[in-house]
């Protein structure tokens, strides 16, 4: 069997991902790998797309290898399955799947998002598989990469895949101004920032935009993302784990840093596009990493303006909810065009957002926000020789909040497990547990007064 692996990483043979592929090659001769570096070369292949047209329709299966950046693909990986829809390439029937080496931070939404992606292709799409970035360097994982493989091969001879559900889309709507520009003067005290990737001919998106900045109290500027001169992608290189800096001279750090990430809150404004939106905003999603993993907006307000089917895009819900836990924003309301009332929306979106603003609100975090920073937390502890900057602001911050230090908690619970152990004191506390369990919770709604409501 002919085997195409699409790398995706920046890296190129470099990539780590990519060795768990070259160690199958090894054990599975009687398949043939061949390897494209579609991370690495991704400029070139913009320009020169039909070189490797043979190679991919004449391949059996398959591999997208990429490392998780930043929720999803490479911004790479993103622009090139980009080319692969414009070139029209005809892999339709092909099996596909894909390998992805991460920390298992939304390794889920990135395998998603490629899912979706090759049934968009007509490909026949098999289960990935999802690797931390060390598991080739145990046995255990070395075992789990075989398995993966031979149930690939299991499932391409029996003709197992998943099937694309393309039913009940909507066409695509085009949204109409319902609002004139409005010439009372607006509220100046905030900066709110509308940060976008609209194209000059995206009618829809635009006059969502403008509806907004009508109905919306505060002052707005804008800035489009597409427009940023970008001299490339994130490498990966952690060039700026020690520095806070990135290694391509186009600015964009301090760009980030002093005309985005100041505002005062941002409403991310874009179409959708192969399940997430344009490239252009994939690559400023990735180029934050300069940012590390830094909560750097916490306590920002933000919102959406979407054009598209967003009520069928549950892995970009997904995607847009976890975002904002992680970072914790408070997600104000998301407005689309395909809603029945999308006039309205905006005016929920304008009315919501002020709230927030005006009224700093915040939220706890959920499941998303809880478990992706416990992860992150875990991962900057251990590599805080590298990454410097990251260790200063977790302690900074208390981040660092290991379980294991709430010694006189543990001790409670080891005497509470010890007394219950007890068949005596079974029977005594069976009809106590609840009360002494609320007895703190009764404390507090005992002394909760109305006058001390801020």
């Amino acid at each position: 069997m002919n085997i195409l692996v699409i790398n995706g990483s920046p890296k190129g043979n470099s990539s780590i991902t990519l060795q768990t592929l070259l160690f199958l090659e090894k054990l599975f001769t009687e398949h043939k790998f061949s390897f494209l570096n579609a991370g690495q070369k991704i400029k070139y292949y913009e320009k020169n797309f039909n070189e490797i047209k043979e190679e991919l329709e004449k391949t059996d299966l398959i591999i997208f290898s990429y490392p998780v950046y930043t929720f999803l693909v490479p911004y790479q990986l993103h622009r090139f399955i980009e080319l692969l829809k414009e070139n029209n390439i005809n892999i339709k029937n092909k099996f596909a799947t894909q390998f992805s080496t991460s920390k298992h931070f939304y390794d889920i939404t990135a395998h998603k998002f490629m899912e979706e992606n090759c049934l968009d292709l007509g490909l026949k799409y098999i289960r990935g598989l999802s690797a931390d970035m060390e598991d080739l360097l145990k046995k255990e994982g070395q075992e789990d990469a075989i398995n993966f493989f031979n149930y690939l091969i299991f499932c391409i001879e029996n003709n197992l895949n998943i099937n694309s559900d393309i039913s009940d889309r909507k066409e695509k709507i085009i949204y109409k101004r319902k609002y004139t520009n409005n010439s009372k003067e607006k509220d100046i005290s905030k900066d709110v920032l509308i940060l976008t990737n609209c194209a000059k001919n995206d009618e829809s998106l635009r006059n969502m935009i403008e509806d907004f900045k009508s109905v919306f109290p505060y002052k707005t500027r804008e800035i489009n993302i597409r427009e940023y001169n970008f001299h490339g992608g994130c490498l990966g290189c952690f060039g700026c784990a020690i520095t806070g800096k990135c290694v391509y001279k186009d600015g964009f750090d301090d760009f980030l840093r002093n005309e985005i990430q100041k505002a005062d809150s941002i409403i991310y404004a874009f179409t959708i596009e192969n399940h997430y939106t344009h490239s252009s905003f994939k690559i400023y999603d990735d180029r934050q990493f300069c940012n590390g993993h830094r909560t750097v907006t916490e306590g920002m307000p933000i919102g959406y303006i979407i054009s598209g089917d967003y009520e069928r895009e549950y892995n970009l819900q997904t995607l847009i909810e976890s975002r904002s836990e992680v970072g914790g924003n408070f997600l104000t309301h998301i407005a689309y065009d395909y809603n029945d009332d999308a006039c309205n929306e905006l005016s929920k979106l304008s009315s919501i957002m002020k709230y927030a603003m005006d009224n700093k609100c915040t939220r706890p975090k959920n499941f998303y926000g809880v478990g992706g920073m416990k992860i992150f937390r875990d991962l900057i502890y251990i590599m805080q020789g590298l990454m410097k900057e990251d260790h200063k602001y977790y302690k900074k911050h208390h981040i660092y909040d290991f379980p294991q230090k709430q010694k006189i908690k543990m001790l409670q619970m080891k005497l509470v497990g010890a007394l219950i152990s007890i068949p005596s004191m079974q029977k005594k506390m069976k009809d106590k547990m609840n009360e002494y369990i609320l007895m703190p919770y009764k404390k507090i709604i005992n002394n909760a007064n109305v006058k001390n409501i801020k």
